[in-house]
This record gives structure tokens, C-alpha cells and sequence, in this order.
């Protein structure tokens, strides 16, 4: 790796972990009651809960917490539906743009609920300005908040002792978004505009360009359609174009929490990619700790909560050991040239810049893409599919890891905690005591939700890439054959089901087939995971806590880290090994084999 990348990997690493710091412990106060924020809020927050009928001192059993969560957010899933498909009659519509077809608006909604924010539409091009805001941007802070409460339940299940309520579902959502996700996302905003991000409601806007673009435009008969030529093909002309539509809207505002809370979904068709969204090199930089910041904070909060820091600690460690590992291999690999360029005169020192913005360039790209794809957030800055193939691999690996090491606002803390109580009970049957993490007995049930959490996204990524590989819809939509078109097709459902949004970019997945199976792989790859691990967290709260004994293994040492790690791989990863090698690892050969 260059030296820049070695000093944007360093300072991104203790940047991040230097603000996570204090905002992990004030996630821990706000969200049990506690802190300035919320004696601040007091008045706001009662004012809301007396308005909707919540009685806030009223605590849940699991079951209750977890219905009125799914409740919750299948309410949301019908009102982004619904404004998808009556934008066309409804305000901040300045270019009028006409209502989402049905497959697309059920894709969509399901996306931003399940806080995946996959797309397959432009946005500047298909959504109005108040399905932008009202439902888009909406979602962007529900699905995170969803996601931080149902980790800070699993949290409780810990910390609590032989009760059986988790806390409050509208109480803990409230809290998440008033007091964290509103006043974060307010201050990146404004720092996104100083950077030159756009936030306005003006009409789009034509200007001249500067110099004149020529191109072959499809020849159209006097009804409109196109004109064929005897084999069938489209007959073109030479066209030229003197002037270029700048798209405009309230984007900054949904920037922010569109990477705050590990949401993804880009404004624009480009997304980070596009200067409106993403300027300046310290626009990027700060998005990249944007998405990792809730993220790393929460398993600070976690230490708070449990009353041990050090287990925090110990979870954070092992995230970012194999953060550093995979950011590594990335940018290493889009180091290297295409052989295939280099045969034709490109210079090889440049590396791998296809697909990739001048302003950011490999380094910052790379980084750009590990960040994302371990967070299941899904912004891009450059194109996955232009990747080398090694280089297009670890974004996959780092969705096929079940988005633990850092992962989403949420579901990554619990995703880990999930398998840290499987490494508790890996390590148990090692010496033939019963299995404890921080004080609790883990059981069969336990077990049970834990193999159901760890199994439910293969499952789905597998079987959704099979059936789209062996149908004739699926492949129609896969614009390069072979082993690189099987990689489009994998990590479409990789991103689907583990919630992540980004796109290799060349599947053309905006097709009723796609719309409906990668909808329900998002669907089932969020709440197939949220109910196990709620179910989990009932089970521990209920429980004794027994005292720390010699037989008991230390969960806050290097030990614990390293068994940690090795679960996260052998089993998060071992289930995708055959997939990966039909696909990226297959190109890679062939690339350097010059086939």
C-alpha cells in the first residue's frame, strides 16, 4: 500500500475511536433515562408520549417488544408505499414526476424500512422531493432507531437479572432518535453544506455546457417510436447536445442521516459519488466516520450498561482488528493494475482507477468501500463493479461476515453479541463446563436463537442466488456472463439480506423478478434476525446473574478477542467459500491468465 493509504487508514482508525469514546457513554445514559439531554428533553419527550397514548413506565415482555417493532415498522413499509405511488398528485413535486410502478414501490419501501436502502431506480429521476423527505429520509432515522433499540434490549437481557420485561419499544425509540440521531444528524448537515453540499427546493436547472457533446441518438418515425433497420437493431443519427440538467433538492438533510445511520441510499443515482452529496476529500473522510461512529459507540454503551467496560472494549478490538485486515486487502488490491490495460499501453503505476472519482482516487475509494460494506450502510463513492476481482471480493466478504465487525447502527453490536455468546459456548464444550457471558448461563434455548440469527441470512443469500442463477429472468438482467455476472447476481442478495443497500452496479435489478425476491430477502434478512435476538434477550433478562468463577473464561482479554475473531470467520464466512470462488476468485484467475 502507498503511503497515503497507510496515514488515511491510521488517522481514520484513532479518529474514530478518540469520538466514540464520549458518545458510547452518552448513548448509555440517554437511552436508560439518564443525562442532561433527556432532563433537557423532559417536557418534549412526555409532551409526545401523552399525544400518542404511551404509557412510558409501562416496561415489555419480549413478545410485546418484538410485535410492536415489526407493528411499528410495517406501518412505515404502507406509508412509503403509498407516497411512492400518489407522488405524482402530491406538493414538492417541481418536476413532476410521475407515480413508482408497484413492483419498484414495494422494493423500495421494504428497503428503507429495513434500513438496507437498496435502489434500484435514479433518484433524481424517479422520487419527488416530498417522497424524498417524507418518506425516504423519514425511514433513514426509524430503521436506524429501530436497529440501536433492539441492541440496547439484548444489552438489557445482560445486565438485568430474573426479570421479564426489556424496557419500553416507543420509550427506547423515542429516546434513539431525539436524543442521538436528531442532534447528530443536525450537525452533519450543516457541516455537509459548508462543504458545498445542495440543500434547496428549486426546479432543476439547465445550464450550457462548456463544450458541445456529440453522440448517436436512436432515429424516431413520426409516431415517436424508434426506427429498426432490417435485422431489427435500432437505427441511430448523429446528434449533439449544448446544454445539461442539474438536478437540485434537500440533500444534505438526508445525506446526513443517510450515513449516520448506516442507511445508504443515495439522493442521486451516483450517490456518494456525486459532488452534490460528497465534494471535498474531508467531505468524504468525515462520511466514512459518520457511518462507523454510532456503530463503534454503541459497544462502548455496551460496557456502560453491563457495568465492565473492558467487555466493550474487547468487542471493539476485535471489530477493528479485522476492520484494518479487510481495509488493507482492499485498497492493496486496487493497487494493482488490470493486466488486460496494461497489454494495451496503461500505465501500470496508477493502479486500478476504473470506476473511481479523480478527487478521491484508490486509497480513499477502498477504504470508502470497506467502511460501507461492514456497516451495512451501502453508499458508494466509486463503482463495486469496476473493481479488480479481489478488490470486488472483500466488499462481499464484508457483508458475508453478517455485517459484526462495526456493521450497522445496532445491528452490528448485536449481530457480534450474537456471536460472542456462540463463542462462549464453543469454548464451554472445549472443556467441558457450562457455557457463561458476563454472568449468565447459556442454554439450549439460547442456542436455539442463536443458530436461527446465524443461519437465517446464508440461507437466504444461497437459495435467492440459485434461483436468480438458474432462471431465465434472473440472468436477463446480468450485463457481463461468466463468473463476473455470477458475482453481480451474488452480491445483490448478499446486500439484500444482510440489510447493506450497495450494488455491484452491473444487474440490472429494477425488473418485477428482482423488485419481489430481493424485497423479501431484505424483509426476512432484517426481522428473521431482530426476533431471535429479541427472543434472546427475554431469555437472559430472566435469568440469575452467578457470580464470576475460576471456571469461568475471562470475556475481556486477548483470549476472548482471538476466539472471537476465529468464530466470526469459520462460521460467518464459511458458509459463502464455494460461492465466492464461482465468482470473484474464478475472474481472478482468469484475469491473470489473460482470459
Amino acid at each position: 500500500m502507498s503511503a497515503h493509504a497507510w496515514t488515511l487508514l491510521g488517522v481514520f482508525l484513532a479518529v474514530l475511536l478518540l469520538a466514540a469514546v464520549p458518545l458510547g457513554r452518552y448513548i448509555a445514559d440517554v437511552m436508560e433515562g439518564r443525562g442532561f439531554a433527556v432532563r433537557l428533553g423532559a417536557r418534549l419527550e412526555a409532551l409526545l408520549y401523552r399525544a400518542s397514548g404511551v404509557r412510558p413506565h409501562e416496561e415489555m415482555g419480549w413478545k410485546s417488544y418484538a410485535l410492536a417493532i415489526l407493528l411499528f415498522n410495517l406501518c412505515g413499509f404502507v406509508a412509503v408505499y403509498a407516497l411512492q405511488r400518489l407522488q405524482a398528485w402530491l406538493p414538492l413535486n417541481p418536476q413532476s414526476m410521475a407515480n413508482v410502478s408497484a413492483d419498484s414501490a414495494f422494493n423500495t419501501a421494504v428497503s428503507f424500512v429495513t434500513n438496507t436502502n437498496w435502489q434500484g431506480y435514479a433518484g433524481e429521476s424517479t422520487m419527488s422531493y416530498l417522497t424524498q423527505m417524507l418518506g425516504l429520509a423519514v425511514q433513514n432515522f426509524l430503521s436506524a432507531a429501530t436497529g440501536i433499540v433492539v441492541v440496547i434490549v439484548l444489552i438489557r437481557g445482560f445486565a438485568r437479572r430474573t426479570v421479564l420485561t426489556v424496557g419500553n419499544a416507543w420509550v427506547d425509540l423515542t429516546r434513539a432518535t431525539l436524543y442521538v440521531l436528531l442532534p447528530l444528524a443536525l450537525l452533519f448537515a450543516a457541516f455537509l453544506m459548508g462543504q458545498g453540499v445542495i440543500q434547496n427546493f428549486d426546479a432543476y436547472r439547465e445550464v450550457a455546457t462548456v463544450e458541445v457533446t456529440h453522440y448517436d441518438a436512436p432515429k424516431l418515425d413520426a409516431q415517436g417510436q424508434p426506427v429498426l433497420d432490417a435485422q431489427g437493431a435500432p437505427v441511430t443519427e448523429p446528434a449533439e447536445s449544448r446544454t445539461q440538467t442539474l438536478p437540485m433538492g434537500p440533500v444534505a438533510s438526508q445525506e446526513a442521516i443517510k450515513l449516520l445511520g448506516t442507511n445508504g441510499g443515495g439522493f442521486f443515482n451516483a450517490n456518494s459519488a456525486h459532488p452534490y452529496e460528497n465534494p471535498t476529500p474531508l467531505a468524504n473522510f468525515v462520511q466514512m466516520l459518520a457511518i462507523f461512529i454510532i456503530p463503534a459507540a454503541l459497544c462502548l454503551s455496551f460496557g456502560h450498561m453491563v457495568g465492565d467496560r473492558r467487555q466493550g472494549w474487547a468487542v471493539l478490538i476485535a471489530m477493528a482488528l479485522m476492520f484494518v485486515v479487510l481495509a488493507v486487502a482492499a485498497m492493496s488490491f486496487e493497487q494493482q493494475a488490470n493486466p488486460l490495460l496494461t497489454q494495451h499501453g496503461v500505465s501500470a503505476a496508477a493502479g486500478n482507477m476504473e470506476g473511481k472519482e479523480t478527487r478521491f482516487g484508490i486509497a480513499d475509494s477502498g477504504l470508502f468501500a470497506t467502511v460501507t460494506t461492514l456497516a451495512s450502510c451501502g453508499a458508494v463513492n466509486a463503482m463495486h463493479d469496476s473493481f479488480m476481482p479481489l478488490g470486488g471480493l472483500v466488499p462481499l466478504l464484508d457483508m458475508m461476515l453478517g455485517e459484526v465487525v462495526f456493521g450497522g447502527v445496532g445491528t452490528g453490536l448485536y449481530g457480534m453479541l450474537v456471536f460472542a455468546v456462540m463463542a462462549v459456548f464453543i469454548a464451554g464444550l472445549m472443556i467441558g463446563r457450562t457455557p457463561e457471558y458476563l454472568g449468565k448461563k447459556i442454554e439450549a434455548y439460547d442456542m436455539k436463537m442463536v443458530s436461527i440469527a446465524i443461519l437465517v441470512t446464508p440461507l437466504l443469500v444461497l437459495v435467492g442466488t440459485a434461483i436468480a442463477a438458474l432462471s431465465t429472468a434472473g440472468v436477463a438482467g446480468v450485463a457481463n456472463p461468466g463468473a463476473h455476472g455470477f458475482s453481480e447476481i451474488l452480491y445483490a442478495f448478499t446486500s439484500a439480506a444482510n440489510n447493506n443497500g450497495s450494488a455491484f452496479a452491473g444487474l440490472s435489478a429494477n425488473t418485477p423478478f428482482y423488485n419481489v425476491l430481493l424485497g423479501l430477502a431484505m424483509w426476512f434478512g432484517r426481522f428473521g434476525v431482530i426476533v431471535p435476538v429479541l427472543a434472546l434477550a427475554g431469555s437472559l433478562a430472566a435469568k440469575k446473574r452467578v457470580a464470576v468463577h475460576a471456571g469461568a473464561m475471562p470475556t475481556h482479554g486477548p483470549l476472548f478477542v482471538v476466539l472471537l475473531i476465529g468464530v466470526v470467520l469459520l462460521v460467518g464466512a464459511l458458509n459463502y467459500v464455494p460461492a465466492l470462488a464461482l465468482g470473484p476468485v474464478v475472474e481472478h484467475l482468469m484475469l491473470f491468465a489473460s482470459h
